[in-house]
């Protein structure tokens, strides 16, 4: 068997088969596992970059059945069962595509080149260094006010959770820390700024949920604009459709994901976000030894797909786990059925939104505090729990971040990404 990817689903998947009769090949870019949700945690200082990467073959040391390969999955070939990583052609009996998602930049001019997305820990960490080198270039610049502006300005594109994460979380890093670190500036300028294109934040939240993210941006001063598209962004400002010019420095592109899939050497069909269509078993279609999960796969459920995130891709992850033991002893694989723990988003300090069980709405400080309890059960590690648990405190108690640090030693993806 093999894995392609190690996020939520695929690594749910290597350690569910730990017991089955079959080797399994799990294959990923990275030696390690990122934990998505707190990315934003990383780019905003809260936390290190290695507390929310755990490392694959640390989580596989105790799974004898199961092997990892670092490489990039660059086609596949269901038709005869092949795989080919960093030019190496491999032969499977089953495969498990779980890739996970990139960026999606809708066509807007200039965004690929000049805009910041948050998919990977390396977006992560540029952000961060980014972020944080606007605040030091500003210091260099003084008497300049026009290049100030640009350089304290923040925007972040789309209003969805990691949208909003990031507004509130940048907002504070500026006015809870960064003030104190950075006295010769007037820091009264600087402007996070949140764009979404719709009529609402957290669109697949209950409306008053919205309203209370919105209000809860506004009073802590993110300046939230609605129900105007992003034409075009350079490396000096945002362009909307209404001609609108926002002179930044710095643009956050979370508007947007697809799925990352290898290229498919057969007739695969996609729905929107470039998913793999799915049976309710999970499998592709034509091809009862190839499963598709997480954000590759598209899954509908009550008549509605699911919206993608990490409860949904464990769950899927256990079920193919499980319908691969079922097909080793010759038995029909079961059906999908997502079972909707709720999902949860922060807003501020002291203020979140959850849905819990998809149904039971609540906001405040106990949406806070759930966030907060759920993330760190799922954080893979125990250290990584205790280090995190400090960060927060700390940041909790005393205002202040645990990362302020300008690093310039970043891997080579991530130099290419700063050009």
């Amino acid at each position: 068997m093999v894995i392609v990817g190690a996020g939520f689903a695929g690594l749910r998947a290597v350690k569910r088969l730990s017991d089955a009769d079959a080797e399994v090949l799990l294959i990923d870019r990275y030696n390690y596992h990122t934990f998505i949700p707190m990315l934003y945690q990383v780019a905003t200082g809260f936390i290190e970059p290695e507390l929310i990467a755990y490392p694959i073959r640390k989580a596989l040391r105790n799974i004898f059945n199961a092997d990892f390969l670092m490489a990039e999955v660059e086609q596949i070939n269901p038709d005869n069962k092949t795989i080919t990583a960093d030019g190496r052609t491999m032969t499977y009996d089953y495969l498990v595509l779980s890739s996970g998602s990139q960026a999606n930049f809708l066509g807007v001019s200039g965004a690929p080149q000049f805009t910041f997305p948050l998919r990977t820990l390396d977006n992560a960490i540029v952000l961060r260094n980014h972020i944080l080198s606007c605040f030091e270039q500003a210091v260099k610049n003084l008497e300049n006010s026009s290049l100030q502006e640009q350089l304290l300005t923040f925007v972040i594109v789309g209003g969805g959770p990691t949208g909003v994460e990031m507004a509130g979380a940048l907002q504070e890093l500026i006015y809870d820390c960064l003030v104190k670190d950075y006295p010769q500036l007037d820091l009264e300028r600087a402007k996070v700024i949140l764009l979404q294109s719709g009529s609402d934040l957290l669109a697949s939240y209950p409306k008053h949920l919205q309203k209370y993210t919105v209000r809860t941006l506004r009073d802590r001063g993110v300046k939230v604009h609605f129900n105007n598209r992003v034409k075009e962004t350079s490396s000096t400002e945002v362009v909307l459709e209404d001609e609108t010019r926002i002179t930044t420095a710095t643009i956050i592109w979370t508007a947007g994901v697809e799925a990352s899939l290898p290229k498919p050497q057969a007739e695969v069909s996609t729905a929107s976000k470039n998913k793999v269509e799915v049976q309710d078993t999970l499998q592709l279609p034509k091809y009862p030894h190839v499963y598709a999960v997480g954000d590759v796969a598209y899954v509908e459920q009550d008549g509605k797909p699911l919206v993608g995130i990490a409860p949904e891709a464990l769950q899927q992850g256990g079920m193919v786990a499980e319908n691969l033991q079922r097909q080793l002893k010759g038995k029909s694989p079961k059906a999908f059925n997502y079972f909707n723990k709720g999902r949860a988003a922060i807003i501020a300090r002291n203020a979140g939104v959850i849905l819990l069980l998809g149904k039971i709405p609540l906001g405040g400080f106990l949406g806070w505090l759930m966030w907060l309890g759920i993330h760190l059960y799922y954080l893979p590690g125990l250290s990584n729990r205790f280090k995190v648990l400090g960060a927060w405190l700390k940041d909790y108690l005393r205002r202040d971040r645990s990362v302020r640090q300008v690093y310039t030693m970043i891997s080579a993806d991530s130099r290419t990404q700063l050009k």
